[in-house]
């Protein structure tokens, strides 16, 4: 944790005119979608979570509102901030949308899953940066790498294997790691390599996350809110990264932390605080009934 924080009673709303009447008419719902970005929204970025975001994400899950978390994160590393966050029984969308799972008090049932050919893509990739490593997910255990990963940066079962089983093998996402490119760097590769059939996004971190086409965090999502029957008007999205940009177009209202890129802040209502500050309580405090 990164320590206890301000108490959520002394933390300040949100006071900009725009959001304040955007969370009102929210708060009025009878049922409410809230999709959580976790790394730099929920989560610092040195992995810490404070006891105020703790408290105001049960505040409003005990409101009544379907709270979902919506993370680039695998299966296997949205189970210990579900956990951390006392959040069970909800849905949480993982892979950047490729993969949708129910958590349960025991741990997860999965429930949807986009996977693609990742030959193609990998072979392309590798033609055109050759001193890249690769990961495909292995889905429910871990990856499959081509080489390791720096310490920390992936969890689960973590297996080196053949570039040609790496290619074999269907994958619901696929993630380049090349720690000397920036995000720049990245999007021109995609521009240069001629990248095509598939959704991809550049992570805070140095690394491109390649999924199926037309997935996405939204994509998922919308599957979720239909299944849980709220209505597409009294959803709210809140996300920091350019992997949050279609989450934060497709809620009614969508929430940019601070810190977030040009693109990403464009693509949002209004904007927080950053998560250093705790940026995303007052938020979900201005959520609940009768706050």
């Amino acid at each position: 944790m990164r320590g206890t924080g301000p108490a959520v009673s002394d933390l300040q709303p949100v006071t900009e005119a725009a959001g304040l009447a955007a969370l009102a008419d929210l708060r009025d719902a009878p049922e409410r979608l809230v999709a959580l970005d976790i790394d730099g929204t929920i989560l610092g970025h040195d992995q810490s979570l404070t006891a105020t975001v703790i408290d105001a994400v049960r505040g409003l899950r005990d409101s009544g509102a379907h709270v979902v978390l919506s993370t680039g994160r695998s299966i296997q590393a949205v189970l210990p901030v579900a956990q951390a966050l006392g959040i069970a029984d909800a849905w949480a969308v993982c892979s950047n949308g490729a993969v949708t799972v129910r958590l349960t008090e025991g741990g997860f049932e999965i429930e949807d899953v986009v996977t693609f050919d990742p030959e193609p893509t990998l072979r392309l990739l590798r033609e055109h940066l050759p001193e890249g490593i690769f990961a495909v997910e292995d889905l429910g255990r871990g990856f499959l790498l081509s080489a390791p990963f720096p310490e920390g940066e992936l969890t689960g079962e973590l297996r080196v294997v053949g570039f040609e089983e790496l290619c074999a093998t269907p994958a619901s996402r696929v993630t380049l790691r090349a720690p000397d490119l920036g995000a720049d760097d990245f999007h021109d590769l995609v521009d240069r390599s001629g990248l095509h059939g598939v959704s991809y996004a550049v992570g805070w971190t140095a690394w491109l996350d390649i999924a199926p086409d037309g997935v996405s965090k939204a994509s998922a999502l919308e599957r979720v809110r239909e299944r849980l029957g709220v209505p597409a008007t009294a959803t709210l999205a809140a996300g920091d990264g350019r992997n949050d940009i279609e989450m934060l177009t497709w809620a009614q209202v969508g929430v940019a932390m601070g810190g977030a890129d040009a693109d990403t802040r464009a693509a949002a209502d209004f904007g927080a605080a950053a998560v250093s500050e705790d940026g995303l309580v007052p938020v979900l405090i201005a959520l609940v009934p009768g706050s």
